[in-house]
């Protein structure tokens, strides 16, 4: 499977805003990612392929890694910091950033 972020498997994000996009946008090409980017002012934001490029895992308006040691655990049944609506384990995997099957 081709790397995520790459013109064969670009990122894909949905945001309420064209300001957001264009951040997104301008971070993606800062970093050498491809990144497709919708916006959908009516639907709510789905920024997980951000999250693992970033390898964050955390919600992160800043787009920003936090600091080492500051992110906090999430449990395994608890609904997922990405966004996407799914329970943890059934979304991220802790550490790796890549989704489970």
């Amino acid at each position: 499977m081709a790397k995520l972020g790459s013109s064969k498997r670009p990122a894909v994000v949905r945001v309420q805003s064209f300001d957001e996009a264009e951040r997104i946008l301008a971070l993606c090409d800062e970093r050498g990612w491809k990144v497709v980017v919708g916006v959908e002012p009516g639907e709510p934001e789905d920024l997980s392929d951000l999250h693992r490029l970033l390898g964050s895992g955390e919600a992160n308006p800043g787009y920003l890694p936090p600091p080492a040691g500051t992110r906090r655990k999430v449990g395994r049944n608890a609904p997922c910091p990405c966004g996407s609506g799914l329970k943890y384990k059934r979304c991220c995997v802790s550490g790796s950033g890549e989704a489970v099957s």
